[in-house]
């Protein structure tokens, strides 16, 4: 994982310098900027060294080209055999990109499969891009007659930019050709054809899910797992546990934060205990988020109530995980693929609504709980991983009915969790991974869990100098006022910044 700047048309080596100082937590391990000779580009990159890490240096100039890319590519090794394994010049699974773009094929960008941004630049064309759901941020800009990339906001921060956008998820823009929108979530089913076999479909959905999660646990270094005791952290800390006992290797490394007593730490314990992962494990007070709250807030780059009360909880799960490993998986997408936050309960007799809404909820996550778990992870050199997000099995997890997600159960039945279950077909298909009142187990939001909301009260009074509850409001006045005082440009942070599109989603 890494970070970069580029720019294009602006030949300012001593400014992308230092763009890349403001983000260059997101990759210690290397510093490096480069011009490519007669053309009007320069580039720097920050790495955090995760594949190819004895030869894997950015900028990657080869020839007549150069690149630069943040994210993980997980088919690279079958890539490397389709080109030729005697074109690369490093172990880097990023160089598949360079030479997937010289194969000269229409569509070459489909071809990878994993979390992505990158920009590449020819003598006289530059072309930058985004994964499918936007797991990895991209930001261009306007600078003079050029223009400027970067990984984050802040790197723009105090730089004489305009016009700040987001490369859309799944977009590619080309200076030659223009505007292309190389991926489209597909639309998700609604009700189950007569005759379909929901067992099967419970199993095919298992099996797609192991492949992603072992699929995207490829690293030269160890990948450990959030792990907040919730469904879907779990399942995803059992299968990778399992991965790990399959091919020999040492049990996987689990990781839970919380505060004194909280039922996250409680249920995170039990489910390590019962897959057998090495787990750690981290108590924070309000005092800790006090003081925690204007690093998250800098590098979350919002001031949103939501992102940011979910966010704190996040960065000491980072803190604690960094302390042994450079990547970990997290259970992030289960929600927006399977139906499982609350207002969804509103859809249980409206299937084809439900279908509508998981598609728009996915296409917003790049903005939402994406942007947090980038960018908090990222603030302490940390790569988070979201196998739920595999493309693979969101076009698999797309083609189930969704009356199959969110289900009318009976309260009295083992398989369920109060009139109307979500993730139904989701707990069905992993119900034997972890006991069974966890499988069945009402969801709770990581910062309730975890026992964020309650903490935060008195640590917002402490800041505010108050013995009364601090209202929402005054809340979010607060955490606007963090952001404003750590940067130079704040408002064109905060008209960049992410925040739930949908207050439904934040209940």
């Amino acid at each position: 994982m890494c970070g970069f700047v580029c720019l294009w048309g602006v030949g300012d080596e001593d400014l992308a310098e230092r763009m890349i100082r403001q983000i260059a937590h997101r990759g210690p391990d290397a510093l490096a900027v480069a011009r490519l000779p007669g053309a009007p580009v320069v580039m720097a990159h920050c790495r955090l060294s995760i594949i190819g890490t004895e030869d894997g240096a950015q900028p990657i100039h080869q020839t007549d080209d150069i690149l630069v890319v943040n994210g993980e590519i997980y088919n690279h090794e079958d890539l490397r055999a389709i080109l030729g394994e005697s074109a690369f010049e490093t172990a880097s699974d990023s160089e598949t990109i360079l030479h997937l773009f010289r194969s000269g094929a229409s569509r070459w960008i489909s071809r990878l499969d994993g979390m992505f941004a990158f920009v590449l630049a020819t003598r006289d064309r530059i072309i930058a891009a985004r994964d499918p759901l936007g797991i990895k941020p991209l930001y261009m800009a306007r600078l003079g007659e050029g223009v400027a990339f970067a990984s984050e906001l802040k790197a723009f921060d105090g730089v004489p930019v305009e016009s700040v956008e987001f490369i859309p998820p799944g977009g590619l823009y080309d200076t030659r050709d223009g505007w292309r929108q190389w991926y489209r979530t597909p639309h998700g089913a609604a009700e189950a054809e007569d005759g379909l076999d929901v067992e099967h479909t419970a199993k095919e959905l298992r099996l797609v899910l192991e492949e992603a999660v072992a699929k995207w646990m490829v690293a030269d270094v160890e990948v450990g797992s959030f792990l907040s005791g919730g469904l879907d952290s779990s399942i995803i800390a059992a299968i990778a546990q399992k991965v790990r006992q399959d091919t020999g290797r040492s049990p996987l490394r689990t990781f839970a934060v919380g505060l004194e007593g909280a039922p996250d730490l409680k249920a995170a314990r039990a489910v390590a205990e019962h897959i057998g992962s090495r787990h750690s494990e981290h108590v924070f007070t309000a005092d800790d988020l006090a003081e925690a709250l204007p690093h998250v807030i800098y590098h979350l780059e919002s001031a949103d109530v939501d992102l940011v009360r979910s966010a704190v909880p996040t960065l000491f799960a980072a803190r604690l995980a960094r302390k042994d490993v450079k990547a970990v998986l997290t259970g992030e997408g289960a929600d927006e693929l399977f139906a499982g936050y609350t207002y969804h309960h509103d859809y249980v007799d409206e299937p084809r609504a439900l279908a509508d809404e998981i598609t728009r909820a996915l296409g917003t996550m790049h903005n939402i709980n994406l942007q947090r778990v980038d960018r908090v992870t990222m603030s302490e050199s940390l790569e988070a991983r979201t196998p739920f997000l595999d493309r693979e099995l969101i076009d698999f997890a797309q083609s189930i009915p969704a009356e199959l997600k969110l289900r009318r159960t009976d309260p009295e039945a083992v398989e369920s969790t109060g009139p109307t279950t979500e993730k139904w077909i989701l707990r069905k298909a992993c119900a034997d991974l972890l006991p069974t009142d966890l499988v069945w187990r009402k969801k709770a939001q990581f910062d309730e869990g975890s026992g964020t909301v309650e903490a935060l009260q008195e640590a917002l009074r402490k800041l505010l100098g108050t013995d009364e509850p601090v209202s929402r409001e005054r809340e979010a006045a607060l955490y606007v006022r963090i952001l404003r005082e750590q940067f130079i440009d704040a408002d064109r942070i905060l008209e960049n910044a992410g925040s739930w599109t949908d207050e439904r989603v934040a209940v």
